[in-house]
């Protein structure tokens, strides 16, 4: 028998202060050290034209999903642009790191990075949002809304592999899990969201009963990269 709630929600320790320093000397000397080569001009062509399609879309949702999802897969496409300080996996649990916020905060874009086995909780999102996969796979079981007291209900389940994209929002569902489907090696998913993500108050659920806990995600990066520092020149930007 097949179970209703598959993950359960782990309460996920905090950091103290001494390990919080350790993360951003490791973030810093990673800023500093990094060789990989990264075509951040791709990035900031990303941003632009997606800028440009919240400016136009007038909060026309069906049409972000749809022109935002055919942006986001022309960049997941291409895995030439993402800093490795930005792919680093934790033992402790998945990790959200923050590449660019609209300045009015119409939209975020967050790199997911899933060590081997992790997942997330049951979760809202309150706001649209696109999930693209770049590397590895995930694993997402989408939820039925939750009703007080009642089991949590999987109302469907799909496999996302490399270049694809998984939307949602409130109006088309919104309630779901996330896990790394690869039981030996990371994942890594962009995920671009109708606000300033890891800043609104949301909720997780408790697969038993659906009763619900506001939480606010944060991010786990001090400094978010910078894609304007670049040399050369851009490479050719072909439409996506």
């Amino acid at each position: 028998m097949r179970r209703l709630y598959p993950f359960t929600n782990d309460n996920r320790s905090h950091l103290d202060c001494q390990e919080r320093q350790s993360r951003w000397a490791a973030t810093i000397a990673l800023m500093h050290t990094n060789g990989a080569t990264s075509n951040r001009f791709r990035f900031r062509e990303f941003v632009a034209r997606f800028s440009l399609l919240m400016a136009s879309a007038d909060n026309n949702e069906p049409l972000i999903l749809s022109e935002g999802g055919k942006l986001l897969h022309g960049l997941i496409t291409r895995d030439d642009w993402l800093p490795e300080e930005f792919a680093i996996p934790s033992h402790e649990s998945y990790r959200k790191y923050l590449l660019y916020c609209d300045p009015y905060e119409r939209f975020s874009v967050v790199s997911f990075v899933w060590g081997p086995a992790q997942h997330s909780p049951i979760h809202d999102h309150t706001v649209w949002g696109l999930a693209g996969v770049m590397r590895g796979a995930e694993l997402c079981y989408d939820y039925a809304s939750p009703v007080l007291g009642e089991p949590m209900r999987i109302r469907g389940e799909q496999r996302i592999a490399p270049k694809q994209i998984d939307k949602f929002s409130p109006t088309i569902g919104d309630v779901h899990v996330v896990a790394n489907a690869l039981c030996s090696s990371p994942s890594v998913s962009i995920h671009v969201s109708g606000t300033n993500i890891g800043t609104i108050r949301r909720n997780v659920y408790e697969g038993s009963c659906g009763t619900a806990r506001p939480f606010v995600s944060g991010y786990d990066n001090f400094l978010t990269p910078n894609f304007w520092k670049c040399r050369g020149a851009p490479p050719d930007m072909a439409p996506p």
